[in-house]
């Protein structure tokens, strides 16, 4: 039973057929938004799955130089590590499947790992466009993952517990300290954008002048699976931030949870795709710039508040 328990966590819910799905209606509710703010119709509910459908039927073509090993594998380890991080996030209460004391630094890890996947997708592809979003990605990696870490962490001090069902349960039994987080908040979703290289630091992919950047030589049923690995990154992204900074409504009955779960994480996508519309995209320098100059004294002005703060909460 133990095994059959672990097949359908893994398979179903809440792995792999759970977060592909909601990712699809996420790719699709941040598409639509997007366009909608723009003044766009945007695409049709169906589209997300229907060009999934259609990459799984395009012929698969590795470049001649490439290590084929290695351009195989790399877009199932960017899933498999998505999936494994969605298993220490609360869900439908405020505990997590695989839920333990330090789970939070885990997931924050396992979140990176996308990450060097695309840069080595992209090095691996031996293509110059490929390279060069590569090195962007990277680039990226250093400038916005040490803001991210720091307002990520700021909430766990405050709760004293590197556990995010156990930060769950005491932001829960104390909700007004929600509030203290607020900047971290700003902080994560922000970085989170730079995360999921959407607009405005979508610099490594940037169409208009290095084509489809990391992703330029994969094609077919490769290019589908790393496209499903960045939709499911992008909800298990929002489901950390709605676990660290949202953590209200936790003690409701199951379904409700599950059902708040949901609202929680459309709305941290509809936010983000807001702040798409709003901003243009900004050079990798800049990018850079504006992560070590901004984000990261707010991190770490949140962290000092936080280290006061801990001082006289309960």
């Amino acid at each position: 039973m133990g095994v059959l328990v672990a097949l359908y966590a893994i398979l179903i819910f809440p792995g792999l057929a759970f977060l592909s799905t909601f990712g699809l209606v996420a790719e699709y509710v941040d598409r639509k938004l997007y366009a909608r703010f723009q003044n766009r119709m945007g695409p049709p509910w169906f589209q997300p799955f229907a060009d999934f459908v259609k990459l799984l039927g395009k012929e698969t073509i590795i470049p001649a130089e490439a290590n084929a090993t290695v351009f195989k594998v790399l877009p199932a380890v960017a899933m498999a590590a998505v999936v494994t991080a969605m298993f220490y996030i609360p869900v439908w209460d405020n505990r997590s499947l695989l839920g333990f004391e330090g789970d939070l630094i885990v997931v924050i890890y396992l979140l990176t790992i996308p990450t060097l996947t695309f840069f080595l997708a992209g090095w691996a592809s031996t293509s110059l466009y490929a390279a060069m979003g590569a090195v962007r990605s990277l680039t990226q990696l250093f400038a916005y993952e040490v803001p991210l870490y720091m307002a990520l962490l700021a909430p766990a001090l405050l709760a004293r517990t590197w556990s995010l069902q156990t930060m769950a349960r005491w932001y829960t039994e104390h909700p007004a300290w929600m509030l203290a987080n607020l900047l971290g908040f700003l902080v994560a979703i922000v970085a989170l954008q730079g995360k999921l290289e959407k607009v405005p630091f979508d610099i490594p992919e940037a169409e208009t002048e290095i084509v489809g950047g990391t992703f330029t030589e994969y094609s077919g049923r490769l290019l589908a699976v790393f496209r499903m690995a960045i939709d499911m990154e992008m909800v298990v992204g929002a489901a950390l931030l709605a676990a660290v900074f949202l953590p209200f409504g936790l003690g409701l009955h199951p379904v409700l949870v599950f059902v708040l779960f949901l609202a929680k994480v459309l709305f941290l996508v509809a936010l983000a795709a807001l702040l798409r519309a709003l901003f243009a995209r900004l050079r990798i320098e800049q990018m850079v710039d504006f992560c070590w100059r901004i984000l990261m004294p707010a991190a770490l002005l949140q962290l000092l508040l936080t280290v006061v703060l801990s001082g006289v909460a309960p």
